[in-house]
Order: C-alpha cells, then structure tokens, then sequence
C-alpha cells in the first residue's frame, strides 16, 4: 500500500483523529497511488498514524477512515453502515425520514445518505465515495433490510459545487432500483411532508431543521400561541406547519411556494391562515417596516451566506441587517427563531451578532434556547467543522 508521509509538526491534528490531511501537511509521497486509492499515513519514521483515501487533485489531500492497521474492504464498509443505522434506530425503529449518513460525523467522509419512505438519496461528495457508490448503494439496501426497512430505488444528488474541488462533474439520477415518484410524502412530526428528491434542495430537504420545526410547534402550541407568524427563507413551509399561528411564509423560490402551498393543502392546513409570498426577504423585511406590520414570532432561516473565511465579513453583515430588522418587526413579548447554517460563522460569533443588530434596535431579549442540527446530524468531537447549524429562539421586549 502506498504511503503518505506527513510533516512532523502536522501529526497532532491526525493523531487526534481530524479526518482531513491538507496538502501543507504532506512531506512526500511513497509508491504512486492513484486518485481515489486507499492509502496509509505515516510519520517520517515510519510510524502508522491512519488510513484513508488519496486525491492529489483536492486541498484535502487524504481524507482519513480509519486510525487502525484494519483492512477498507466490504466488511468494512458493512460494518460502518450498520453502526451508522444502529445510531438513528428509535424505539427500534428507523424513522420514515432520517440522515441516515453524514459524511465525517459518522466516519464515513464523503458520503451523505438520506432516506424518504422506501428511497434513499445518496451524494457522493468525493472522488472515493464516487467510484464506489454504485456498491454502496447496494451494501445500504442490504443493511437496511437487516433491520427490517425494504427499500425500492437509490437516487442520486451529487449535484453540490464541492465536487468540482475534487475533479468531478456534478451528477444526479437513479444508482440502484425503481425511479422515485415525483414527489415523496413522508410522516414527520405528525404532519405529511412532500419531498422533491430530483429538485428539491440539498437531498430534498432540510432534514436537519426537523427537530427545531417540531420544537417550534411544541412550543406554540403549549403557550397557546395563535398569533403572526413570520417565516422568513421558508422553503416548503416547515416552520408552523404543526402550529395553530396565522402564517406568512415567504420566499424567493416560487416553486418551493408552490410545494409549501400543496403540503398544507395536503395537512389540512385551514388555508385561510397562511399566506404565501414570493419576494426578496431583505427588501421585504424594510418594506413591512416601513408599514408598521408587527408579529408575534418570527423564523428567519436564510441560506449560506459565507462559503469561505474570506467571506465571513460580508456575511456578518447580511445576518445582523435581517436580525436586526426582525427585531424591529417583533411585537413586545415576541419570539425570534434565528439560525445560520455558514460553517464559517462559529456559534459564538453568530452570538454576536446577533447580539449587536439587538443594541442597534434599542430592545432586550433573551435567549430560551441554543439550538443546532436534528440529533441524526451527529458532530464528531474532533471534527469540530461539522457543527454548521446554529440558532437562537429569543424572547424580545
């Protein structure tokens, strides 16, 4: 097996089981492993440190498995599926809709698995995971019907920008079984949700707000609150959608409107309770300013803004404009559920913001709750760039 050998003063990420080896930290190469071949990492003594999977072509040149001297074979790859499987398994049962794998945080870099009723949804982030996925397709169908859960097809999402830093085309389209239907409607929180797996953002949707979505109905409806509520960068409407609020979602997407429109209409939604708003949120959020609109509880949920450390700056400055208008729009005893899912924004800085676009609206709050991923987007502890979800549910005076 080819080696690659690392910078002494580079060890201590590896032997601290950081998944990732940036090309910085090579010394050498010994043997001529390909792109895409599973190699060891070792110190310049000579010392085993890891093993993982080598792209010259990519800033992260070996992208780490395992920490011991263990062959990557199918048994491998069986086991680490099913430990993954084993993980979301509740009261002994998978949930209909679940991330069944996340990448680094589950110890499997490079590969994003979700499941929608009986289809799956894989992206293949790395050259490895690429040249593997058709067999991963089929060892997740095996496993899966280990433990009871009958899958029909595997599609394909690998469609994400992170690609082409590893020398790959984007792709989508079936890897294994039947086409997935137009739309797949999955139980979650008690509410029917339509899930577009060919278009639909990330795999279909934001699996990983799940948790705050039903956190947020729990909590309305046990203060029995039933007054405005403003869901901002709404997607398909899954803030309220369990709520008894009167709701304006908004959204520049006017597919995902139609799609969040169609999911209440199929929940039984009292559809003269919620409002659907094709708009720009920033030039939105001034204009309601501008008309004195007041609401009781407000979700903001914008897209990435910083890809990069280079772009945290700007960044800062789009979160605090929309916090602090939000916060202008809140009515004295109203909640702001604000999140920003920028792995370069770190939670405290996020903090911080938040806190400044506060003292510029001249009001107080507090903060109820921190609030991250859905617990099937685990962190790995030495991965600390995992944790790219974070939020704040404020209560606002």
């Amino acid at each position: 097996m080819s080696q690659i050998i690392v910078r002494p003063d580079r060890e201590k990420p590896i032997i601290h089981r950081h998944p990732w080896v940036f090309s910085g930290a090579v010394d050498s190469v010994r043997g001529d492993p390909q792109p895409g071949d599973i190699v060891d990492v070792v110190s310049k003594n000579g010392r085993f440190l890891a093993r993982g999977y080598f792209n010259p072509r990519s800033q992260i040149q070996v992208r780490l498995l395992t920490w011991a001297d263990e062959p990557i074979d199918g048994s491998w790859w069986r086991q680490m599926i099913g430990r993954a499987l084993s993980a979301r398994i509740q009261r002994g049962i998978l949930p209909p809709a679940v991330r069944l794998i996340n990448a680094e945080n589950d110890f499997l870099p490079g590969l994003i698995v979700d499941r929608y009723g009986d289809h799956l949804v894989l992206q293949a982030l790395t050259l490895h995971i690429d040249q593997r996925k058709t067999d991963l397709a089929r060892l997740l169908v095996e496993a899966l019907a280990e433990v009871g859960v009958t899958i029909s097809g595997v599609y394909e999402r690998s469609d994400v920008d992170v690609r082409k830093k590893e020398g790959l085309a984007l792709q989508t389209g079936l890897l294994w079984g039947e086409e997935p239907p137009e739309l797949i409607a999955v139980q979650i929180n008690g509410t029917i949700r339509l899930v577009d797996v060919r278009a639909g953002h990330k795999t279909g949707t934001y699996l990983d707000q799940i948790g705050n979505q039903a956190f947020l109905d729990d909590f309305l409806n046990q203060r029995a609150i039933k007054g405005d509520l403003l869901s901002l960068f709404s997607y398909t409407g899954g803030f309220g959608l369990g709520s008894r609020c009167q709701i304006t979602q908004v959204d520049a997407s006017l597919p995902a409107l139609n799609l969040a429109e169609k999911t209440y209409q199929t929940n039984q939604f009292p559809m003269n309770r919620v409002e659907f708003i094709q708009a720009d949120v920033f030039e939105l959020l001034r204009d309601f300013a501008d008309e004195r609109r007041r609401f009781e509880v407000i979700v903001c949920d914008p897209p990435k803004f910083a890809h990069n450390a280079g772009q945290i700056e700007r960044a800062a400055r789009g979160y605090k404009d929309l916090n602090l208008n939000c916060f202008r729009l809140l009515q004295p005893g109203g909640c702001l559920m604000t999140f920003s899912c920028s792995g370069a924004i770190s939670t405290d800085l996020f903090q911080k913001i938040v806190f400044g676009a506060l003292a510029d609206s001249g009001r107080s709050a507090q903060i109820i709750r921190t609030l991250s991923a859905n617990d099937d987007h685990p962190v790995t502890l030495t991965f600390p760039e995992g944790a790219y979800l974070k939020g704040l549910l404020l209560r606002v005076y």
